[in-house]
């Protein structure tokens, strides 16, 4: 197992399975330890990258499904290998602790892992056959497959929140990887050095189960134009990203306005409401103001999930509810944040809430630098309709409660909702029917409803679904975590009247 002194960043792209340095360079900010010198992504870079990864496509992506799952398992391998190099740095550069970047690898690994275990199986296929009926009349019909293949080389872009599981090979990558799809990574550079250990991980694996040299490369940080030039590269089929909606909304424009459109599969946060009904919040309010707070400042509230917003209906219990919250919250320490430029955002979204005319102020704190404090407002039903802002994220430990008249505006409140990553509803028995009408209204909001929860911490499972309508993603029908999300990368071809002999492997066993 590598020991966390022996790495030490080399600061290089990894460009098919060469290491390749750039005329520029950059330096990271780290929370805390060393600074390292990273090269400067460019166009050229992109270009050498995407032409690697279209080569290692006529290959890998009639590469048999287990060779691509002992591949998936090799990489999680690998990266459990520089566990501790990878906690190290990573702790380092985000800030994070240690505990929640080793649990954080146990995802990546896992979900690698399952992926592998997923491709074997096979369902995800969905293979189809309609038999030829020559003597059907008036027509005869000819013989009919169907089976997903894989689409091509895949754009991935790191996330600043996660540095493992919805970066180099997170997520997104391991999803297009499992589907047959070789992946050019543009590495987030307020983890550069973990990006990079992470990739040598990848390319240790591409070593040792035999993979073409181009099936993934890594693309250091870079100015808006290597990002640009990732996304409107000809030969890149699809791309994913984690992140702004305005950094989002503009790889998406850019993607729509290529000569061959291309899907953009972008997830980019929500307020992520939560629906306090009355018979919950009578009886047990305050253990639920005190969840809230554990959720909205786990990590800071540097989560795609970090549920913002809670509805209550006013009144005293609604009183006890905001009270218990702001003890709760005021109990919280100052946390650091992944970036100064995200601290920075916090205060300004921190900024635009306070000085909104239908805010009030519950609990105030004061955090500079990289640093965070947890901040509660309060909002009345009314101005919360009023005000589309309102429903605006902010990427921190800020809690906003809107204060209802009654059901109806409740009601009212839901309708008004912006795409979102999850809703929740906190309830009793005695709120199930109110619940039951809610359902409807909701799952037109969110891809995930949940009941008595809170939304931070998102299963890697076969029913996971994360993502929703937009602005909480670009495509209403994906999920970026779970085995579901390898659809995102596959396509549906029918093979007609074709013989066995020359049809894909996965088909020659094709049944109805």
């Amino acid at each position: 197992m590598t020991k966390p002194t022996d790495f030490a960043p080399h600061g290089k792209h990894l460009i098919g399975s060469t290491w390749v340095a750039g005329s520029d360079s950059f330096a990271s900010a780290p929370a805390h330890g060393p600074s390292h010198r990273f090269s400067v992504g460019t166009p050229a870079h992109v270009d050498a990258a995407v032409q690697a990864a279209e080569t290692a496509f006529e290959t890998y992506g009639v590469s048999s499904r287990a060779d691509r799952a002992a591949f998936l398992n090799a990489i999680a391998d690998e990266i459990d290998a520089r566990g501790d190099a990878i906690t190290l740095i990573g702790c380092q550069e985000t800030g994070l602790p240690e505990a929640r970047l080793q649990g954080e690898r146990g995802r990546t690994t896992g979900q690698l892992r399952l992926f592998a275990d997923h491709i074997l199986a096979g369902d995800y296929l969905d293979r189809r056959h309609d038999p030829a009926l020559p003597e059907r009349k008036p027509l005869p019909r000819p013989d009919m497959k169907m089976v997903q293949r894989p689409i091509g080389p895949v754009a991935v872009f790191g996330a600043s929140n996660f540095p493992l599981a919805f970066s180099t090979a997170g997520g997104d990558t391991a999803a297009a990887l499992a589907a047959g799809c070789p992946v050019v990574v543009k590495g987030h550079s307020a983890h550069p050095g973990t990006a990079e250990i992470v990739a040598e991980a990848i390319h240790a694996a591409v070593a040792r189960c035999g993979m073409p040299a181009g099936v993934f490369s890594l693309v250091q940080g870079g100015r808006r134009d290597v990002g640009q030039a990732l996304v409107q590269h000809p030969l890149i089929k699809a791309v994913g990203f984690t992140g702004s909606l305005v950094g989002g909304r503009a790889l998406f424009d850019l993607c729509a306005s290529r000569n061959e459109p291309i899907p953009f599969f972008g997830e980019l946060g929500s307020v992520n409401p939560m629906f306090i009904l009355p018979g919950a919040l009578a009886a047990r309010g305050s253990e639920i103001a005190k969840g809230w707070a554990g959720s909205l400042t786990m990590g800071a509230g540097q989560f795609c999930t970090n549920p913002g917003v809670a509805v209550v209906i006013d009144g005293t219990d609604a009183d006890a509810f905001v009270a218990a919250a702001s003890q709760a919250l005021g109990a919280t320490g100052a946390q650091t944040m992944l970036t100064d430029g995200i601290a920075q955002a916090y205060r300004s979204g921190q900024a635009r809430i306070a000085e909104n005319e239908g805010v009030q102020e519950v609990l105030k704190t004061t955090c500079q630098g990289r640093e965070a404090t947890p901040y509660l407002y309060q909002t009345s039903g009314e101005a919360w309709l009023a005000d589309p802002a309102l429903g605006e994220e902010v990427f921190g430990p800020l809690g906003l409660v809107v204060r209802v008249r009654d059901e109806d505006e409740m009601r009212a409140v839901a309708r008004s909702l912006h795409g979102q990553l999850t809703c929740t509803l906190h309830m009793d028995d005695s709120d199930t029917a109110l619940a039951r009408a809610y359902v409807p209204i909701l799952e037109r909001k969110a891809g995930r409803l949940l009941v008595n929860g809170f939304p931070t911490g998102v299963e890697v499972a076969d029913t996971m679904v994360h993502g929703g309508p937009y602005p909480a993603s670009t495509n209403f029908g994906a999920t970026s975590v779970g085995t579901l999300s390898i659809r995102r990368f596959l396509r549906p071809v029918c093979y007609q009247n074709m013989p066995d002999a020359i049809l894909p492997d996965d088909l020659k066993q094709a049944q109805r």
